[in-house]
């Protein structure tokens, strides 16, 4: 389906058209973002459920996991039940008050992914480079200092780039892709789009390229105090290569999805929106699994949860 050219000034609703070019076939794409999506909210909330009703399990690092929990938890509610229903019965309408307001939070809490990793990368050089000061660094007012400006540097950012998008004069009313991504409404502009291009493209430079920056960086130092040390780091690598694979592969993602839309590659606009769709889905479904799974004592939780979850349906 070809954009169509409207009066800019009757522009209040859009038209997502993400996948558009797979034609009949485009509802068999509910059947697998379904099934991420029940992953994604099941495994979720039973890692919130046991961090948050096991007092054991509130140890800073364990709090970290669960406000990831709840990012990831979040973010598919903003997008995915849309995308679903436009899969299943072509529901592809959005106001443009909802497409900016999908944005915000979709982007906000996607730069939220990456910096929970920092923090934890953070609370990894505190416990294993300075153990003795460990509780008193991860202090709440102490560890303040370092949430704060991350929080205000991401809703900042965002803010600014939601709001330049919202100021243009958009000429065409379809979007293709299956929610309101920043470069995908600002395609639409009928004019110059160059702050708009630079402002998202420096965002992603100081959220999420920064973050991974700062943790490959916290991470050599970990690296290095364990082997002048001489103590096993078997434990510290393990949750060190875990974040390093989760981070790389995320980054990958977000920057091919962004640069796709920046290089003239010749990358199909499918591809593209599925990248565009998995730098944020691909988080939410296997942070849980990753870290549930890895750290024991959450595991033993989770284990013993289900355990007595099974036992009281058979009752």
């Amino acid at each position: 389906m070809e954009p169509l050219r409207v009066n800019v000034s009757s522009h209040k609703h859009f038209i997502l058209d993400g996948f558009d070019d797979l034609g009949a076939l485009r509802p068999v794409l509910f059947i697998p973002f379904f099934i991420m999506f029940a992953v994604s909210l099941s495994a979720n909330s039973l890692l919130l459920y046991v961090i948050v009703s096991q007092r054991s399990l509130h140890s800073p690092m364990c709090i970290l996991i669960a406000g990831m929990a709840c990012v990831d938890l979040s973010l598919p509610l903003f997008f995915v039940p849309n995308m679903l229903l436009s899969f299943l019965f072509d529901w592809r309408g959005i106001s443009l008050i909802g497409c900016l307001v999908q944005m915000f939070f979709i982007h906000l809490l996607g730069a939220f992914q990456s910096t929970l990793l920092l923090w934890m990368a953070l609370d990894r050089y505190f416990a294993i480079c300075t153990p003795l000061h460990y509780h008193e660094r991860m202090a709440l007012p102490r560890f303040l200092k370092f949430v704060i400006p991350l929080l205000i540097r991401n809703v900042f950012l965002v803010s600014v780039v939601v709001s330049l998008a919202g100021s243009l004069s958009l000429c065409f009313r379809n979007v293709n892709h299956c929610f309101c991504e920043h470069m995908a409404l600002v395609e639409l502009a009928c004019g110059s789009t160059a702050i708009n291009n630079l402002v998202g493209l420096i965002s992603v430079f100081l959220i999420p390229v920064a973050d991974f920056i700062i943790i490959a960086a916290s991470y050599i130092v970990i690296f290095s105090s364990v082997l002048r040390s001489g103590r096993s780091g078997v434990r510290a690598l393990h949750t060190c290569v875990t974040h390093i694979v989760v981070m790389s592969v995320s980054l990958t993602i977000i920057l091919t999805a962004f640069l796709s839309y920046r290089i003239r590659n010749g990358l199909p606009a499918a591809v593209r929106v599925f990248f565009s769709i998995m730098y944020l889905f691909f988080p939410s479904c296997f942070n849980p699994i990753i870290y549930g799974i890895r750290t024991n004592e959450i595991r033993q939780h989770i284990l013993k949860t289900l355990t007595c979850f099974f036992a009281l349906s058979k009752l």
